[in-house]
């Protein structure tokens, strides 16, 4: 199994461990890349839209396609980060920010669709279902058909403090989805994304989109005939 995790910290925290101890737990033979933000991608998107007519043109493209292309090789991806004020780090809204031309409201990638994600957080003590959530939508829009959300509040400000009780809790947790995407069975696109889906197709052809590019890379996949991205060819 291929996976990809990117950590929206530098540091190796709750929710860091948290990560590693699913992706550890996993059977078989895995390939792994790792990404840690800031440090692998340290901008924020400029708001200048010269990705929507050409990727490449994004003044960080290069820290960012790193990323991206690990994503797109990977069957599992996992984004683990802390809950800072109720919401996913900077860092890591950052990377989502940098990607947004991947939502099928723009050119989303094929691979997508056939993909399983893991979003994970840690807090001392807030809810961390504002992190999941901002992540999780992104996913969504990018096409992954399955998406699991783990959140944990671990009443400490280290790993090293977590109390034993709450870290064997985790440890069950994260062992039980290992087990269970150790299965390796293929994501299903359900309803939600077929319906996002041929909703954006619609607007492609509408010619509803930001750019005339993003309409011939929908024709140029074939998607707005009878191709399906969750279809291997």
């Amino acid at each position: 199994m291929n996976i990809a995790i990117i950590h929206g910290q530098n540091h190796k925290g709750s929710s860091y461990h948290t990560g590693r101890l699913l992706v550890d737990q996993i059977p078989g033979e895995k390939e792994i890349n790792e990404f840690f933000l800031p440090r692998d991608l340290n901008h924020f998107c400029l708001g200048c839209y010269r990705c929507i007519e050409n990727d490449e043109d994004c003044p960080w493209h290069e820290q960012k396609q790193v990323i991206v292309d690990a994503m797109d090789k990977a069957d599992l991806l996992v984004f683990t980060t802390p809950t800072y004020c109720m919401a996913p780090s900077a860092s890591m809204k950052a990377l989502l920010d940098l990607t947004f031309t991947m939502w099928m409201t723009h050119r989303p990638h094929g691979s997508m669709f056939r993909k399983k994600a893991v979003v994970i957080s840690a807090s001392a003590g807030s809810p961390t279902t504002g992190a999941i959530k901002d992540i999780a939508q992104n996913l969504v829009f990018w096409g992954v058909p399955k998406i699991y959300r783990y959140g944990a509040r671990v009443e400490a400000m280290n790993w090293k403090s977590v109390k034993p009780k709450v870290k064997q809790k985790i440890e069950k947790s994260m062992a039980k989805l290992a087990k269970q995407l150790g299965k390796n069975m293929p994501a299903r696109v359900g309803i939600k994304t077929r319906f996002l889906f041929f909703m954006m197709a619609g607007m492609q052809k509408a010619n509803y989109s930001a750019s005339p590019i993003e309409k011939e890379y929908w024709r140029s996949q074939g998607w707005l005939d009878r191709a399906r991205p969750w279809k291997k060819a």
